[in-house]
């Protein structure tokens, strides 16, 4: 029987590892468990599933990935103020915000969450606590990122 390659719609057990511009790992699955995946379901970008047809069960690949191929291009829409009342009514109303925290927030229909970097804090002498800048896009929008696969099974 021949070694089964990667095609749409494959059920995969692989290793990966994603990297930034600087190098330093975004996520990796090299030293826990490998992940499992059914290409073509979005469960990777679809940038990193096209690399991923045609590889044969066993093989290790890197690609190397353009600015904005893998999580777009950086989307000045995206970056947002957040009045200090509302974080207070979605969170905790304790909480202390910095530049460069993550903060969770809802979604729209309450059944997932996305995350917001906080890039400025403004106003915060105003009467209504002022704001917070919050930065929506992917940490990785706009930059070339390197994708490292270890293909394990493919079924």
């Amino acid at each position: 029987m021949g070694v089964n390659l990667i095609q749409q719609g494959s059920f995969l057990t692989l290793h990966y590892r994603l990297a930034g511009p600087d190098g330093a790992d975004v996520v990796s699955t090299f030293d826990g468990k490998p992940a499992t995946l059914s290409l073509g379901a979005g469960q990777l970008a679809p940038a990193m599933e096209q690399r991923l047809l045609g590889l044969a069960e066993g093989a290790r690949e890197t690609f190397t990935l353009a600015a904005g191929e893998a999580f777009g291009e950086r989307n000045p829409e995206l970056l947002q103020r957040v009045k200090r009342a509302l974080l207070r009514e979605l969170g905790d109303p304790d909480a202390d915000y910095a530049v460069g925290d993550v903060v969770q927030f809802p979604t729209p229909d309450g059944g997932g969450q996305y995350a917001g970097v906080v890039r400025e804090l403004g106003g915060a002498d105003a009467a209504d606590g002022g704001w917070l800048l919050f930065d929506f896009n992917h940490p990785l929008a706009g930059q070339p990122v390197s994708f490292e696969v270890q293909v394990i099974g493919v079924l």
